[in-house]
């Protein structure tokens, strides 16, 4: 009977979002798989992973969940160009620039400097930078000021002037919109955990600019009510992400004539290490575990750190060692070869 109301509430959950049109930039649903090596290791809990690192074209991502129902609006409105913006090695950015490359659209970046020191030589030249490249994005150095959208914005008023149409993509796709397309992951892990035949205690990944978040708490209050959905803060900002997951949660429920309580909002702190996009001996521990067990590759700025949260909350005994818990791959694994220094190999 539970599987079935997992199914049922899943069905539902598809028919709030179906009325909000998607472009089918991304290949899913994305699998579902276990992680028997890295759960008998640890000694249970059993562990999952959902595969957005699979998601579609330029290596993939959950950032392109996001994209593939926000850039309807702007293949709609008639845009030329995309507009966005990160820091050096943004896996957001790369899924953006790989969006504008696959509908034809001039694409144009903010690339923040200054949020954190370059990790080595690498690190302005290749991984998701190189990509960018290769999707024909241009590249506009900015100074990092601590407001994420400002020269994105800037930026698409500076094309407009030239003529052109462009569409502004907020920082980490990160919008109601966006969270609102990310409730669809809940979708699919309620259907395919049910398959399995089991009902996650817990969701767990990394958070950061707040949409996946707020779309994956929004999902699952309405198809999986009894698990908790837990972001890993990799800001060390905690406050600041479960507010920014709050707002986007509620914009993305009031589209969907819906309410969560805020308490749902579940952020995780203490596993950011120095700072965001500094590689610590706990996240590099769990890339070099994720590896060996399980050949998952993991980056060293979202999901290493993700999964490092996730091995501390097992440590301390969050979860009793008969729990499934799904970690969320969010993909990255380009940016390995920038923090290759860091990382030590």
């Amino acid at each position: 009977m539970e599987r079935e109301n997992q199914r049922a509430n899943a069905a539902r959950l598809r028919a709030h979002i179906t009325p909000y049109p998607r472009l089918h930039l991304t290949r899913l649903p994305t699998p579902l798989e276990p992680l028997d090596r890295l759960g008998a290791h640890l000694g249970g809990p059993r562990l999952w992973v959902k595969r957005e690192d699979l998601t579609g074209d330029g290596l993939g991502g959950n950032k392109l969940r996001k994209l593939d129902y926000v850039l309807h609006h702007a293949v709609a409105a008639g845009a030329d160009a995309l507009v966005s913006g990160g820091v050096v090695q943004s896996n957001s950015q790369r899924q953006v620039a790989a969006s504008a490359a696959k509908l034809g659209l001039a694409c144009h970046l903010a690339v923040y400097h200054g949020r954190l020191a370059p990790p080595g030589p690498e690190y302005e030249l290749s991984g998701n930078v190189l990509l960018n490249v290769l999707f024909g994005a241009a590249l506009h150095p900015v100074a990092w000021t601590g407001d994420r959208n400002r020269a994105i914005r800037e930026l698409g008023e500076e094309l407009t002037r030239a003529g052109h149409r462009p569409f502004i993509v907020p920082y980490g796709v990160s919008s109601p919109l966006g969270a609102l397309a990310y409730a669809s992951a809940a979708a699919e892990i309620a259907e395919q955990s049910a398959e399995w035949g089991f009902t996650p205690a817990a969701i767990v990944h990394c958070s950061g600019s707040g949409a996946t978040q707020a779309g994956l708490t929004l999902g699952a209050a309405l198809a999986l009510p009894t698990t908790r959905v837990i972001g890993i803060d990799i800001d060390a900002e905690p406050e600041r992400v479960r507010a920014d997951v709050v707002a986007l949660m509620n914009g993305a429920a009031a589209m969907l004539e819906v309410a969560v309580p805020e308490e749902r909002v579940e952020v995780a702190a203490g596993h950011a290490g120095p700072g965001y996009g500094v590689v610590d001996p706990a996240t590099l521990a769990a890339i070099k575990l994720a590896g060996r067990l399980e050949a998952l590759l993991l980056d060293p700025v979202y999901s290493g750190k993700g999964l490092a949260g996730l091995l501390a909350l097992i440590e301390e005994r969050r979860f009793a060692p008969t729990d499934d818990v799904v970690f969320i791959h969010t993909g990255g694994a380009p940016a390995l070869f920038a923090y290759r220094e860091s990382l030590g190999l």
